[in-house]
């Protein structure tokens, strides 16, 4: 990426200033990367910041209880599910995936991945061909269920049950897009955590750039939520809105790094982005400009929570935090939504709770995994009286 030699020395210069301020006025994270107790700027907003900082500390945890399913139906025998795969080079889609063959091993049952390969026409033909093999059940693996409306009422029509993973944007049955239910983390709570983090690293005391695909409905309405909840704290600046189509990540998110070093200065702290993947375009920019691997600004995604996400934050390395989603959990939870559904019986209406991975707590890991789930799991469906 070619950039301008002034423009670049410039920007260092600035970052420098900036590490030099926040240092001095106590801005920075504690080890770890997470947020410290409310200093001296918290008065401009200190319900907000308690508030913020308190749900935190909870998202933080890591030794949660399982506070999912404990009761259901016994294991429904003899099923196979096909997952149809968004594309099995998206770590969420595939971790997910993952999860479902493993639950699957678990319950008794066949699993079968088809990989649509991220483009359209690969989603739709990858749909085809799963109806056209008469599962018991098919997985819609990080699709919208509008982008194969045909393949949907086609699958409807063969009675076989659909479960999707961030199909739509809600949690739960989603009738009108043809899904018995739909697993993913609400993006309200994934908004809200995210822009909280912020709140509490700051001590509400921040200048914010938001990136997003506003092209995305789903990625358009998280972010909105982000700024909604950062704008609760009037110490917190929203310095820019950065729309960036995610394909365009890669060429783009460098040369918008390097103008935002140069508009902003020390006044950027802290960047929030729909999805982990802007960091990882945007550390080769930070790094050329100079900027510490620590911060400032302090990364956090919102997104899925990838293993490179894990590998920056874990590293010290352009990101400080994120927001994942329990992939494994989820494969599992789907499992356990079809076999409610050959059962009979409702969806669970299970909605996993968000979390915040930071270096100090993940630990190493590349995702998050909670415990409880897989115990509870093999319960519901061990057979009457064993």
């Amino acid at each position: 990426m070619h950039r301008n030699h002034q423009a670049t020395l410039t920007a260092a210069a600035l970052l420098g200033a900036a590490v030099t301020l926040l240092a001095g006025c106590g801005g920075g994270p504690p080890p770890g990367g997470g947020p410290s107790s409310p200093g001296p700027s918290s008065a401009g907003c200190p319900a907000a910041l308690a508030k913020a900082a308190a749900a935190v500390r909870r998202a933080e945890s890591t030794d949660a209880t399982w506070t999912g399913p404990t009761t259901g139906p016994a294991a429904v025998p003899g099923k196979n599910l096909v997952y149809v795969a968004q594309t099995m080079t998206n770590p969420g889609v595939a971790g997910v995936a993952k999860g479902v063959q493993e639950a699957a091993d678990a319950i008794g049952w066949q699993v079968r991945v088809i990989d649509g390969g991220g483009t359209p026409a690969g989603i739709q033909a990858a749909l085809s061909q799963a109806v056209t093999l008469k599962p018991s059940g098919i997985v819609i693996g990080g699709f919208d269920p509008e982008l194969t409306s045909q393949q949907v009422a086609q699958a409807r029509a063969a009675h076989i049950p659909l479960v999707g993973w961030h199909a739509v944007g809600s949690p739960g049955p989603d009738e009108s897009a043809g899904l018995f239910t739909n697993v993913t983390t609400k993006v309200e709570d994934v908004a809200r955590i995210s822009a909280d983090w912020i709140i509490a690293r700051s001590h509400g005391d921040a200048g914010v750039v938001v990136f997003t695909d506003d092209s995305i409905p789903f990625a358009r309405n998280k972010s909105e939520l982000i700024k909604k909840e950062l704008a609760g704290c009037p110490g917190v600046r929203l310095l820019a809105y950065e729309n960036i189509p995610i394909p365009d990540a890669g060429s783009r998110t460098p040369q918008e790094i390097s103008s935002l070093l140069a508009r902003f200065g020390n006044r950027w702290t802290d960047s929030v982005a729909i999805n982990d993947l802007y960091f990882a375009d945007a550390a080769p920019a930070l790094r050329a400009a100079g900027a510490p691997g620590s911060g400032p600004p302090f990364n956090i995604g919102a997104g899925d929570g990838d293993p490179s996400a894990f590998q920056r934050i874990g590293s010290g390395q352009y990101q400080a935090a994120t927001v994942p989603e329990p992939l494994s959990q989820q494969g599992w939870q789907i499992v356990d939504e079809f076999n409610r559904a050959f059962a009979g019986r409702p969806a669970s209406g299970y909605v996993a709770p968000v979390h915040v991975a930071t270096s100090a707590n993940s630990r190493g890991a590349t995702s998050w995994d909670p415990s409880g789930y897989r115990e509870a799991y093999r319960r519901i469906w061990a057979p009457p009286g064993s």
